[in-house]
Order: structure tokens, then C-alpha cells, then sequence
């Protein structure tokens, strides 16, 4: 890493036009865009990096927080500066926010902004085949791990299949599933989005900043929609993939 970071910081300061903070933290960012720093890995104490390129230690730390508030880089209090770990989320198996973070490791924890039991509004009806007038549950939480905001969600289900807002901070499709309700199959639907002030508030991100947004319908097994969600997720902490077949 010293060597790459070290010749791709000098190509990049042969020209003077930006401050050397900013040169240094495009070299920071190229290395991990092209895996030359890896998920995980720990970087050299301020000063050693400093001491290493000949800047001063607050050139460094500016270039570093400029990478930690674009959420490439972490900051573990007491341990040091990590490349941030990115979450594969695959669009080719059904699994949960809280699925996809405890196969890595992780432990999700949600925050219930809102929770309430109210009237089908007419796209909620349609997406759950509901009559309308139907009365349905629902869930505004904010999805977390190791303390950092992930995700937006936004939940509903039809009140017949889960009669009031119980959930705190746990997994919707846990709470389906004792119930014998957890959807076997989706259709999603993903695109690109900027967040918006509160978005970015709730996410501690730039008003702006790159997100993704997906609308997910389950299904039972009979056919019955069981849940409507739409989600904002990071767009500097997922990568979506599917796995395609001629």
C-alpha cells in the first residue's frame, strides 16, 4: 500500500491548481476504488502517513475526513482508521436487512421513527391487493449497524395478517414468521435516488448524496401480498448483485 500510495500521490500533486488535502484524499480514494486498500483494512497512523509523503498531520486528517463523511473510510475510537466495508446484498435470494447483516457478522439494530395502523392509502392497496377502505400496519425504522445508519424503511402489511404495530426493534420478517407469514417469494424494483434533507439527516450523510431506493412486494406462498416496502439504502455502504443465466 505505502509504495501504490506513494506514486499515485506524487502523480497526482504534479500539478499545484488544488490543495494537497484533496490530492491526497483522491489517492486515498482511487487505491480503494481499485482494491489496492481492501475492506477492512487498517491505515497507517496519521503521523506515519504524514512522516511517509512528507505532509502535515493536518493536511492528513483533513483528507481522512473527507473520506470518513463519504463513508469509505471508518473511525474506530481507540483502534484507528479502516477502509469501510461494503454490504453485498444479492438480488437473487429473498432475505431480510437483518439477514444480510448477521452473514457477515454483523448485529442490525433498528429505530422505530413512526408506527401506526391506518387506512390502505391507494398505493398501498394496489400493491397488496387490498379492498379499499382495507387497514393496514405500518413501519417507518431507521436500520443500523456498529452504529452507523444504513437504511430507510418504510413497511406496510395488512392489518389482518399483523394486527398492530409490534415491532420495537427487531426484524419484520422474524415477526412474520412466527406467525407463518414470512414471504417466500418478492418483486423488487431498484433505482437510483438522491437523499433528500431528511433522508441525508437520518443517514448523517451530505444533503444529496448518492442512495438507492428499492420497492420490494412479498408474497406467501398462496399468493397473498404480505408486505410493501420501500427502502433507501446507502449508496457508499451496498453493492447489489444478481447472478444471471443464459
Amino acid at each position: 500500500m505505502d509504495h501504490y500510495l506513494t506514486a499515485e500521490f506524487l502523480r497526482q500533486t504534479a500539478s499545484q491548481r488544488a490543495p494537497a488535502y484533496q490530492h491526497l484524499r483522491r489517492a486515498l480514494q482511487h487505491a480503494i476504488e481499485q482494491g489496492v486498500l481492501v475492506p477492512g483494512q487498517a491505515l497507517p497512523p496519521e503521523r506515519e502517513l504524514g512522516k511517509m509523503l512528507e505532509l502535515s498531520r493536518v493536511t492528513v486528517r483533513k483528507a481522512i475526513a473527507g473520506l470518513v463523511a463519504d463513508g469509505l473510510l471508518q473511525q474506530r475510537q481507540g483502534s484507528g482508521t479502516y477502509v469501510s466495508e461494503r454490504i453485498v446484498k444479492s438480488f437473487s435470494q429473498l432475505t431480510s436487512f437483518s439477514d444480510d447483516l448477521r452473514a457477515r457478522g454483523l448485529n442490525p439494530t433498528s429505530l422505530v421513527l413512526d408506527a401506526s395502523v391506518g387506512v390502505a392509502t391507494p398505493e398501498e392497496a394496489l400493491a397488496l391487493a387490498l379492498s379499499p377502505g382495507a387497514a393496514v400496519t405500518r413501519f417507518r425504522r431507521l436500520r443500523t449497524a456498529a452504529g452507523q445508519p444504513l437504511a430507510l424503511e418504510r413497511s406496510c402489511v395488512p392489518q389482518a395478517m399483523l394486527a398492530e404495530a409490534v415491532l420495537v426493534d427487531g426484524s419484520l420478517y422474524t415477526t412474520l414468521e412466527a406467525r407463518g407469514l414470512r414471504p417466500v417469494r418478492a418483486l423488487q424494483r431498484l433505482r437510483a435516488i438522491a437523499f433528500d434533507a431528511e433522508q441525508a439527516r437520518l443517514l448523517q450523510l451530505p444533503e444529496g448524496s448518492p442512495g438507492l431506493y428499492i420497492e420490494r412486494r412479498g408474497f406467501l406462498a398462496d399468493g397473498r401480498a404480505i408486505e410493501f416496502t420501500r427502502s433507501c439504502y446507502r449508496g457508499d455502504a451496498y453493492d447489489f448483485v444478481a447472478e444471471l443465466h443464459t
